[in-house]
């Protein structure tokens, strides 16, 4: 499935065979929520993950990822935009994307966010107590 751009030349895709991790993993490091990924995790979560890329021309600029079983839930995580590309609506695009995408507009939707909640309400996002368990000492 793929969305372009009605103005500017950006698109949308869930080509696998597109996506280009070097660059995922250089926008992942520049996160707050991603940085202290290794590149092997990177790469492990792109394979066991519904992923979307996000494209200027041929240039990979932006990427979110969804963790699902496609039936009761989706975790839509890793949304993020190359800051040369930002302040042009492509996290909204991205989102918008996503809750109208076939496999999982559906199901149960959760995310988490520090700072971007506005964006996320604006597609029927509400804010909520989510519980974690961290990576076990063991496992780092």
């Amino acid at each position: 499935m793929e969305w372009k751009h009605e103005m500017l030349p950006y698109r949308i895709n869930d080509c696998r065979e597109e996506l280009q991790p070097d660059v995922i993993y250089a926008l992942l490091q520049t996160s707050y929520w991603a940085a202290q990924r290794s590149k092997e995790t990177v790469l492990r979560s792109l394979e066991n993950s519904l992923c979307f890329g996000l494209y200027h021309g041929e240039a990979q600029v932006g990427f979110m990822r969804v963790v699902t079983d496609y039936a009761t839930f989706a975790w839509v995580c890793d949304v993020i935009v190359h800051p040369d590309h930002r302040g042009q609506g492509l996290g909204k695009s991205l989102m918008q994307f996503l809750v109208e995408y076939p496999a999982v507009r559906d199901i149960r939707m959760v995310l988490g966010t520090r700072d971007a909640h506005g964006l996320y309400e604006q597609y029927g996002f509400e804010r909520q107590e989510l519980m974690r368990r961290p990576i076990p000492a063991a496992a780092q």
